[in-house]
């Protein structure tokens, strides 16, 4: 029987407060059609850009919470992870991986190790490699440059050019079983410091064919939009829509939704108001602004 209701295992940590993460990504996906199956990787008073805030790391638990998914022989359309705490965890995932697998499933990975050219603090090195042996399994991945950089172990503090970037989603589309059809999606690209704008460029590897999508810069930082980002471009994957038009659908709801908030005088470590921009979830894309490289 076909599910009426398309199941995804998400693997992300949560938050009491700030938007990011599950938090983000369940209303999203729910929004879309999907049933969003959340494992709790960390459960968080706050996100980690908040001072002082209690965490549980949830790894002891994980393996006895899958195993009882196990038993309920549930199935999943999806597999989507976001931030892993440790190489364990980056383990537990390829095990789940191995262990649910079934035709037509797609699994993305959001490999988050770093931004603005640094590791994040509770990310070393030895995750970094662990990392790279979860995105040799995925269909889709979503590094930012610095993440790019890392996994590809070159200076992520450069600047880039198209043809470079190009090169690296090549060599990104190179990891893992020789054949696959991976998708490559490198986001917080900045092509060029003249025209006020970032990019997100992508490969798919089944057609050989590169994308563009450019973003006006708004001079706001928001936590939990790269999660947004991800949870979008996944719906719209699963939901049939090309890869540009997916990466399109992303960009435009992230840049509604951070317009939305940016007149506000609010906290930006709040997040983006993702409440005021679920809406445009519902209606007709906009003009498609994609462009073949």
């Amino acid at each position: 029987m076909i599910n009426p209701c398309p199941r995804i295992a998400a693997f992300h940590d949560i938050s009491g407060f700030g938007r990011a993460s599950l938090t983000v990504a369940i209303p999203i996906l729910s929004n879309m059609g999907f049933q969003v199956c959340p494992v709790p990787t960390a459960v968080l008073s706050s996100h980690s850009e908040f001072n002082d805030y209690y965490m549980v790391d949830f790894t002891e638990h994980l393996e006895s919470y899958i195993a009882h998914w196990k038993r309920l022989n549930i199935s999943f359309q999806s597999v989507y992870s976001g931030f892993l705490g440790s190489p364990g965890q980056i383990e537990i995932v390829r095990n789940f991986i191995t262990d649910f697998k079934q035709n037509d499933q797609i699994i993305i990975v959001d490999p988050v190790l770093g931004d603005n050219g640094h590791l994040y603090s509770s990310i070393d090195t030895g995750m970094v490699d662990t990392m790279r042996d979860l995105v040799s399994c995925c269909d889709v991945m979503t590094p930012n440059l610095t993440e790019a950089a890392l996994l590809l172990n070159k200076k992520p503090d450069r600047e880039i050019t198209l043809p470079e970037l190009k090169e690296w989603l090549l060599e990104l589309s190179e990891l893992g079983p020789s054949g696959s059809g991976k998708k490559v999606v490198i986001t917080s690209a900045l092509l060029s410091r003249e025209l006020n704008t970032t990019s997100v460029v992508a490969y798919d590897k089944t057609d050989s064919r590169y994308w563009k999508v450019d973003c006006t810069y708004v001079p706001a930082k928001y936590p939990g939009t790269g999660d947004a980002f991800t949870s979008v471009l996944t719906g719209s994957l699963l939901q049939g829509d090309s890869l540009p038009v997916a990466i399109d659908r992303a960009v435009q709801f992230v840049s509604a939704g951070i317009r939305a908030t940016f007149g506000h005088n609010m906290n930006p470590k709040e997040g983006f108001l993702l409440e005021k921009a679920l809406v445009y979830l519902r209606g007709p894309a906009q003009m498609f602004s994609y462009e073949l490289l």
